[in-house]
């Protein structure tokens, strides 16, 4: 008996093609673009975007949307820099971050759940309240002056970037979370069915607020990823970033309807987001535009895909 593709499957076999054909156009096209360093940098480069979108995947799996991710980066990565000027030592002030930014995740999560208000409303007002708790800190970048950063910065030159490994400790605690954890079953039956989740018994409520104190803890870890790769904060940092984060997501497979997708999917979607920047840098006469144009194209893309595979779900 031939063994039949999960519709499940297809998506994320979709993003991986991409990937691999996008690679090897470049690598054919562009003399020493199959380095190391050329993917060392691809990593690293991008890996506050791929934190975010980790805590947006899971997100989307349950049938919502988070807007603040940005503005949380924004929002850690000033803070800890501020802190850091006031002769409070990195790794407390990146522990505050991380506590104050996984505490308002569970506070919009908190309101969500008791106000049954749409996922949409409540993270854009948390958006607007956490950008402006940022400018409040500070209205401009602080760079951040300490041993701490010193001896990270010259450990990453030396050897394997530190952003690029915290991002892929979090990218393993994700995949285990998702998969071998009742947490991650509970995230995946909401979003396939709120009402079947609730009539099954499943801690509906307690699992939304746990959702975005996960999706609060990943972005203000991004901001932290931040100030480790730029040496500084900013309250601007992550302006946007929130869309960034949706389309690696969808882009990875994961159906905006939830239910759907992997967190392994979407690396590969943050992978071939900071590919299309690498390829016009590499290109040299596109100018940096033409990487929202050609994310938008593959966006809409997935997103026809998705609605085929929900058409087809439907009629069967």
């Amino acid at each position: 008996m031939t063994p039949r593709l999960s519709r499940a499957h297809i998506p994320l076999l979709a993003t991986l093609s991409v990937f691999v054909l996008l690679y090897a156009a470049a690598a054919l096209r562009y003399p020493g673009f199959l380095s190391w360093p050329v993917f060392r940098n691809l990593l690293a480069d991008n890996a506050f975007l791929g934190l975010a979108a980790i805590g947006m995947t899971f997100v989307i799996l349950a049938g919502g949307i988070d807007l603040s991710v940005g503005a949380m980066i924004g929002f850690s990565s000033i803070l800890i820099a501020k802190l850091s000027t006031q002769q409070v030592h990195p790794l407390l002030a990146i522990a505050v971050a991380v506590v104050l930014g996984t505490g308002l995740g569970a506070s919009m999560g908190a309101l969500i759940r008791f106000t049954a208000l749409p996922a949409f409303l409540v993270t854009l007002a948390g958006m607007f309240f956490i950008r402006g708790l940022g400018f409040v800190i500070s209205l401009e970048a602080v760079t951040i002056k300490h041993r701490f950063y010193d001896a990270i910065s010259d450990f990453s030159l030396q050897t394997f970037p530190v952003v690029t490994v915290l991002f892929l400790i979090a990218l393993a605690a994700a995949m285990y979370l998702a998969h071998y954890t009742r947490f991650g079953r509970n995230v995946y039956a909401i979003g396939g069915n709120e009402q079947s989740a609730l009539l099954m018994g499943l801690p509906v409520g307690s699992t939304k607020v746990w959702l975005y104190a996960w999706s609060g803890f990943c972005s203000s870890l991004a901001g932290v990823v931040y100030t480790l790769y730029t040496s500084s904060g900013n309250a601007t940092a992550g302006t946007m970033l929130e869309l960034d984060a949706i389309a690696a997501a969808v882009i990875g497979g994961t159906l905006l309807s939830g239910g759907v997708g992997y967190v392994f999917g979407t690396l590969v979607g943050v992978l071939i987001l900071g590919l299309i920047q690498t390829i016009i840098i590499f290109e040299g006469t596109l100018s940096s535009w033409w990487t929202k144009i050609a994310i938008g194209v593959l966006l809409l893309v997935f997103i026809l895909i998705q609605r085929f595979l929900q058409s087809r779900g439907a009629r069967s």
